[in-house]
């Protein structure tokens, strides 16, 4: 049975996403994640230092048109606060970048009806990119790559 509010409208509505907007988004984490990014090779990856925290970009699959890539966290801030983990696909073709999943949980669908078991919000992929964007923006105004010198090239 649905809900009427005032006006005499279902209460009920599905999230309709602004696709120009999340276009934009995932165009835009496409050019910063290609500024973070290792070589472009499977197993290939890219620590990034933020503070106590360590960052891992892995390179996972190379295709014509695709790369995916991991985000880990391997060190947590405390016992309470768990790694975390991004799959990110990157559309060469198109220039864009997405979350494809998080945490290990199922891929993440474009919306969801509220409220649903697994309390997902309504526009979770949408977030999820947000959060993509400004972790990638954090790396490249804050982060720090370690540099593995051989200044002896090899010689010694």
């Amino acid at each position: 049975m649905r809900e009427y509010g005032l006006k005499g409208k279902a209460s009920e509505r599905s999230y309709v996403q602004s696709l120009p907007q999340y276009i934009t988004l995932c165009e835009r984490n496409y050019l910063r994640a290609l500024k973070v990014m290792p070589e472009e090779q499977v197993g290939k990856q890219r620590q990034i230092k933020m503070g106590s925290m360590d960052f891992y970009i892995v390179v996972d699959d190379v295709a014509k048109y695709t790369t995916d890539i991991s985000i880990r966290q391997k060190h947590g801030l405390s016992s309470h606060i768990g790694e975390f983990e991004l799959a990110v696909r990157l559309y060469h073709d198109a220039r864009v970048a997405e979350v494809v999943q998080h945490n290990y949980h199922q891929k993440v669908k474009p919306s969801y009806r509220y409220p649903n078991p697994n309390m997902h919000h309504k526009d979770e992929k949408y977030q999820l990119n947000a959060f993509l964007a400004d972790w990638l923006i954090a790396c490249i105004e804050n982060g720090r790559v370690p540099l593995n010198w051989d200044v002896n090239n090899g010689l010694v």
